[in-house]
């Protein structure tokens, strides 16, 4: 990295440590105030990046010298009076979005020269909001992991504690993010990918009601295998340091694939605690969780109900276990989707080794590599159900708090079988694949869900909240994100390293 101190960029003085803690709107801010030019704001972000990088290792392509000249042109429109949304704000990319000019490997050896000649859909709309794309954020080959690490960039650490993931497989954009080096990353997620690493580093989060922002020019599915609609469940979204970062991004990049304009929202309703009716989920007996993780769901609901609002420990007339066995065996078939047939059908023959009612995950992975049209069709009839049992529930309630995941950041295990894994917990461990179940509420039923983070464990590793809402209600879920950032203090900025 170092060689791109050539470009000329001179590293300027006055951002300190609580800058870079700061919202995008902050940064915009003194943008238009003339505070610092454009040029100076990337300057100084990058020699962020080249101190504090290489111990995290966020980062995969970059082009700084593509990204002085995006500044440059911030700075001309500002002259003009013409600065768009996010005119001058630096941002990074995570590296499964294609971006003009720019690599994209999505963590595939066999990507490794790949450089698309056009943006995904989302992040074009980024762009032409104004801003400056200087870096994609580092992934697990081809997102497949709930850890980032992959062979041509290594691996991603937790800038809270380098020991430590830093989740997956939006990992570096939550890393990047957290260490102040963007005022925010575009990511994605089926199975957690921004609500996992959004709790691990103490981000705010979105996962979209589903379609909700075009995921076309995402990876996968590989760039040979482009496909007419999204994949099921799958869904672009925001990490950023604060709820209002998360409603900007949204407005900016919503909206059908086609439209000349991104999606216009209607204006929240409930802007207040005291107007909400809330559902607290704990499920000990089927998605046990950490005693962190559950007191921080406590406390955020806590904290809202001192402030006004009816909270209940109640749930959805649906059962979590086929909810999950359901999304399980969904999001594995779409995974098989980016394996060669080969691959495929060496899995789809062990299916034969597992009884019928067996659910381990072993088994349902098996199952998925072989589900035919009719076992597709229950599932999805099956589904069906259970979505009309959320809208049942949400026409009473206003969200429901629940954990992002059953664990913190826990250390590196880079063991070469994922399902021989284990997440480490005050309960025990348990199996690697259980940072899927609270993950799999919300995208089964292509709900939105946010991540806001509540509060620090006594080893100072970040804990937070999940936030589901009804579908399409995006903007309802950001607004009781931010009512919890403003009563519990809201982002804090891991140690300096």
């Amino acid at each position: 990295m170092d060689s791109v101190r050539r470009v000329g960029l001179t590293a300027p003085t006055g951002f300190d440590e609580v800058f870079f803690a700061a919202s995008s709107a902050v940064w915009r801010k003194g943008l238009t105030r003339r505070d610092f030019s454009a040029r100076e704001l990337l300057s100084a972000v990058w020699e962020r990046v080249l101190q504090r990088n290489p111990v995290i290792n966020a980062l995969a392509a970059y082009d700084i010298e593509a990204a002085e000249r995006q500044a440059a042109e911030a700075e001309r429109r500002y002259a003009r009076g013409e600065a768009r949304e996010l005119e001058g704000l630096p941002i990074t990319i995570k590296d499964s979005f294609e971006t003009a000019g720019l690599a994209t490997t999505c963590g595939m050896e066999e990507l490794a020269d790949y450089c698309p000649q056009q943006d995904a859909v989302a992040v074009e709309r980024l762009r032409a909001a104004g801003a400056v794309i200087f870096a994609k954020t580092n992934v697990p080959r081809l997102t497949g992991d709930f850890q980032t690490h992959n062979a041509i960039f290594g691996v991603t650490s937790n800038p809270w504690d380098p020991s430590r993931t830093a989740g997956g497989s939006s990992g570096g954009a939550a890393a990047a993010v957290a260490s102040g080096f963007c005022a925010f990353d575009l990511a994605s997620d089926l199975g957690g990918s921004i609500r996992w690493p959004a709790h691990a580093c103490g981000l705010y989060g979105l996962k979209p009601s589903w379609s909700r922002i075009p995921l076309a020019g995402h990876i996968p599915p590989l760039p040979a295998m482009r496909l007419k609609s999204p994949p099921d469940m799958a869904v672009a979204g925001p990490l950023a340091r604060s709820a209002a970062d998360l409603d900007l991004v949204l407005c900016l990049t919503a909206g059908p694939q086609n439209a000349m304009e991104c999606g216009h929202f209607p204006p929240v309703r409930k802007t207040r605690p005291e107007q909400l009716r809330l559902a607290l989920w704990l499920d000990p007996d089927f998605a046990p969780v950490d005693s962190d993780v559950e007191a921080a769901v406590r406390l955020g609901a806590e904290a809202l109900g001192r402030a006004g609002a009816l909270v209940e420990e109640t749930r959805p007339a649906v059962a979590f276990a086929e909810v999950f066995e359901i999304y399980s065996t969904l999001s594995f078939a779409i995974g098989f989707a980016g394996l060669s047939p080969s691959e495929r059908a060496r899995f789809a023959e062990s299916a034969k080794d597992f009884a019928p009612e067996d659910k381990s995950y072993r088994a349902m992975r098996a199952r998925a590599a072989r589900i035919d049209a009719a076992s597709f069709s229950r599932l999805v009839e099956r589904r069906a159900v259970i979505r009309e049992g959320f809208a049942a529930f949400f026409r009473h309630y206003d969200a429901i708090l629940c954990p992002p995941a059953p664990c913190l950041a826990f250390p590196h295990d880079l063991s070469p079988d994922p399902m021989a894994r284990r997440l480490p917990t005050s309960v025990g461990e348990l199996p690697y694949y259980d940072l899927l179940k609270w993950a799999s509420l919300a995208s089964l039923s292509h709900l939105p869900a946010t991540v806001a983070p509540v509060a620090l464990n006594p080893q100072g590793l970040p804990c937070g909240v999940q936030i589901i809402c009804a579908l399409n209600a995006d903007r309802e879920a950001i607004a009781i994100a931010g009512m919890i950032e403003n009563l519990t203090g809201g982002f804090r900025a891991p140690p300096a390293r």
